[in-house]
């Protein structure tokens, strides 16, 4: 008898423990899909981590997904969340999400100070952490391209080179000319492309090789691109395109952070979003290899990296550039011959 007391008091109290870790795990972790690259946000991700006794469970894309694995995953757990947070490397993704009722609103005090265009406005993403779409020229041309038209300019024929606009941020790049200028001007510009021998390459990455080993004098990357090869030591220089009065401006493609509706550990949730939307968490990507510009004024930058409030940028709505992105894919499908 007085073994089976012993037994049943030492199985309350392994009950209690299991029971009582039980309780405490969602309270100490947070679920957070990420589509910007592992290597540049791992390192936010642990210092979160770190500072705040909060785990964090990460599920990065893959290259092969090219940052729509976590989005198709959100889409197929909507009835049943898993994730709390999705950290997007752009904001076309974030808007499919809240079009999907699968993001919740969430106002993070740290929102304050980035600008309005680089947020939903009903809350349900934020931006932060951007990259420009630049212009990556061969280091001393005489004539320097500082328009996204030098592409269609008699030239530069067959010198230019620009990565496909059925991926990544060319695509987003094409969308936002299209809401900006309108189908047929963007249309046309596009012919030009054509007309005036650019050659299409597979990525940003690639077009800034190619431009580094001189084989063309100049490409549309994103300035992540052009800044890696700036510290690479390449025979390059970096130009923001269509800076004067009366031109389109430069594409500013933030990160963008949301809250999933439904999350799992909320409270965490609001934590981590509002980690990735402070000035620090700024201030080490903007200095980390990504070399991103952080959309808070007054971030302490590399050299290499302007500052927001000295970029003007194009006046676009995300939203819209979202749709347009998904009406024009027929039409980007037959100018590229796939």
């Amino acid at each position: 008898m007085r073994t089976r007391s012993l037994c049943l008091i030492v199985l309350a109290a392994v009950l209690t423990v299991l029971l009582s870790q039980c309780a405490r795990t969602p309270s100490q972790t947070v679920v957070v899909y990420v589509s910007e690259d592992q290597v540049f946000s791992e390192p936010v991700l642990k210092d979160f981590e770190r500072e705040t006794g909060v785990a964090v469970r990460a599920v990065f894309d893959t290259e092969e997904a090219k940052s729509t694995g976590a989005m198709n995953r959100l889409i197929a757990e909507k009835d049943n969340p898993q994730a709390d947070v999705y950290w997007a490397n752009e904001p076309i993704r974030a808007e499919v999400l809240k079009q999907r009722g699968i993001s919740a609103p969430y106002v993070s005090p740290n929102a304050a100070g980035i600008p309005d265009t680089f947020k939903d406005p009903e809350g349900f993403w934020t931006g932060f952490s951007a990259r420009a779409r630049v212009l990556l020229a061969r280091r001393g041309l005489k004539v320097k391209p500082e328009s996204i038209l030098a592409y269609t300019e008699p030239r530069w024929k067959g010198k230019a080179v620009i990565a496909n606009p059925l991926f990544g941020t060319t695509t987003a790049q094409v969308a936002a000319l299209f809401t900006v200028w309108g189908d047929e001007r963007a249309k046309a510009f596009l012919d030009q492309l054509k007309k005036n021998g650019v050659k299409i390459s597979t990525s940003n990455g690639e077009s800034a090789d190619l431009v580094a080993a001189g084989e063309f004098e100049f490409a549309l990357v994103d300035s992540d691109d052009g800044a890696s090869r700036m510290r690479q030591h390449k025979p390059v220089e970096m130009f923001y395109p269509d800076q004067r009065a009366g031109e389109v401006g430069c594409l500013i493609v933030p990160n963008a952070v949301l809250l999933i509706q439904g999350a799992p550990h909320p409270a965490n949730a609001r934590k981590l979003i509002d980690y990735l939307l402070s000035k620090e968490t700024e201030r080490k990507l903007a200095f980390a290899d990504c070399a991103q510009i952080p959309l808070h004024a007054g971030v302490d930058t590399p050299p290499e990296v302007r500052r927001i409030e000295t970029i003007r940028p194009i006046e676009i709505n995300f939203a819209e550039v979202a749709r347009k992105m998904q009406e024009i894919q027929p039409y980007l499908k037959t100018w590229t011959g796939l």
